[in-house]
């Protein structure tokens, strides 16, 4: 709590300073000032050889708008620097205008020239601003400056005594004038500390808001009709790119997939909804979706983004999904499989006969393949439902990658060149479960085997660091036929599959085992044709965590 002393000394302090309402009012005082006294030499030299002011003295009164003018520069110098206290600034206001137009008023031969009513503006303003018993004194020196400059002008002879009612019109006029602003001053000083409170609770919620989206865990930002980014919040700057990412930037700069889904809602009518695609994010580890919602009735409308991590999302739906697998791979497990083995059985005896046909043998070949096919599904639901707990370790990625491009094309029909391993740096490090790096790797490279149709462009198995995160990666790219556009959004889903004869499941158990390791597969067009796996790798800034 404040003592008394300091109580006193902060009252002053805040009277001692005009507010933003009262520096307004003694700039349009200043401007005043600086056209009083061009547009008297105007009038005077209009006016000769018998001009209507300044014919008293014509050199007083010339000398006397110089200094005016100078002093009124000097004032409007004083209020840009505001470091004057407000007090003795309009007393200083005060007794620059009353002897000046004191003095004009004695160069023209006295109130009877009728320039007693310049003094009416300057002390009205300043009696505006001024506080209690101040207001007095300002109007007390300009009516002391009229009597002065009238009791000069009678000594002198210039003024006649028949002046003097006049000059004491002039003064009640001054006087009345103060008065009158008096209540004015105490509610134009309510209405500004009104203002002041205001503005300062705007200041605080605009602030508060400002804290509250910056700090929401939901990522957001705001687009305008241009596409250029409004706001965002730190959230969706580290999900689009802290460098491109930020208030008046251009969308298509900061994400150009971004830009596109947002003028495909935009032509989808602008509802508040999703496209239902997704977009990497700029450290390539992670897949956002976009929602929009259109801000106001403007065309286009600005446009808030809410982007959403699938990651835990996905995650969770995904655990359902292996649940439910689990669950009906136990049951019908055991059912399924002895009649199928039952059948790929009798199938390989008839095989063996010798009175079959090639029609009969052609049949017997499917009953083979399709029981075999069918085996496959079983095991790769078990596996999936029994997926073992990870045993973690960190090696180097390069010799791995070797060893598995030699196991790859020595277990399956593949010549060795036709599978390449193309290195950033020999020294790239992971951490992960081999066996599970190998069943993900395998099934992608067996993919793109089998969907690289007549193409002989060869399988790229390709590692390095991401530019932006740093995080190690892992691709397999191939130039085959690609993934249908249809198809793009659902192929990591179990039993989706573009091939006839595919099951479906081999992507759906690579993504799941990537993210038991703390890694995220991704999809990609690849430019020119054909598919691009990209599996990153968990954050290594994390691995001793």
């Amino acid at each position: 709590m404040l003592k008394s002393g300091e109580m006193a000394v902060a009252r002053n302090d805040d009277t001692s300073t005009l507010g933003d309402l009262g520096w307004r009012i003694v700039g349009l005082l200043n401007l005043y000032r600086l056209l009083i006294p061009p547009v008297l030499l105007g009038i005077h030299a209009i006016t000769m050889p018998q001009p209507t002011v300044g014919a008293q003295y014509p050199r007083l009164f010339f000398t006397v708008c110089g200094a005016y003018l100078l002093a009124a520069i000097v004032l409007v110098l004083a209020q840009r620097l505001r470091r004057i206290p407000g007090r003795v600034l309009l007393l200083a206001h005060a007794l620059v205008d009353s002897v000046a137009i004191g003095l004009l008023l004695y160069s023209s031969g006295g109130v009877a020239s009728g320039m007693g009513i310049l003094l009416v503006v300057p002390v009205g303003s300043v009696a505006l601003l001024a506080e209690g018993r101040q207001t007095l004194l300002i109007a007390a020196i300009a009516v002391v400056a009229v009597l002065a400059q009238q009791v000069l002008g009678q000594i002198s002879g210039s003024a006649s005594s028949a002046d003097y009612p006049t000059a004491g019109v002039l003064g009640m006029v001054i006087f009345l004038v103060a008065l009158a602003s008096w209540p004015l001053t105490a509610r134009l000083q309510e209405s500004e500390a009104l203002i002041k409170r205001r503005e300062v609770d705007l200041a605080d919620l605009a602030e508060l808001s400002q804290y509250i989206v910056q700090h929401l865990r939901e990522s957001l930002l705001v687009i305008d009709h241009e596409d250029r980014i409004r706001l965002i919040n730190e959230s969706a700057a580290r999900i689009l790119g802290d460098r491109s990412a930020y208030p008046g930037a251009l969308v298509g700069e900061a994400s150009p997939r971004l830009l596109y889904l947002l003028s495909t809602w935009r032509q989808s009518g602008a509802r508040p909804k999703d496209t239902g695609a997704t977009l990497i994010a700029s450290d390539g580890a992670s897949e956002i979706l976009p929602h929009f919602a259109p801000l106001g009735n403007q065309d286009p409308p600005p446009v808030i983004v809410f982007l959403e991590d699938t990651t835990e999302v996905a995650g969770k739906l995904q655990q359902l999904k292996l649940a439910a697998l689990g669950r009906l791979s136990a049951s019908i497990a055991h059912e399924i499989r002895n009649p199928v083995g039952a059948m790929s059985h009798a199938a390989q005896l008839l095989a063996e006969s010798s009175d079959l046909d090639d029609g009969d043998r052609r049949l017997v070949e499917i009953v083979r393949t399709n029981a075999a096919r069918v085996s496959e599904i079983i095991d790769n639901v078990q596996s999936m439902s029994r997926r073992e707990p990870m045993r973690a370790e960190q090696f180097v990625l390069g010799p791995w990658l070797q060893e598995f491009r030699t196991e790859f094309c020595a277990t399956l029909p593949c010549p060795t060149e036709r599978v390449q391993v193309h290195e950033e740096t020999t020294d790239l490090e992971v951490r992960c479960d081999r066996s599970q790096l190998r069943q993900i790797v395998w099934n992608l490279a067996d993919n793109a085997l089998k969907h690289n149709g007549d193409s002989p462009g060869p399988i790229e198995l390709r590692a390095g660091r991401l530019a932006s995160a740093q995080r190690p990666y892992l691709e397999v790219a191939d130039r085959g036929n690609g993934i249908p556009e249809s198809l793009v959004e659902r192929i990591f889903e179990p039993f989706v599959t573009s091939a006839p004869r595919g099951t479906g499941l081999g992507l759906f158990l690579a993504r799941e085992l990537a993210q038991a390791n703390g890694a995220t597969l991704i999809y990609e067009p690849r430019p020119g044709g054909g598919s691009l796996f990209r599996l990153v790798f968990s954050d290594p800034l994390r691995w001793r965590a």
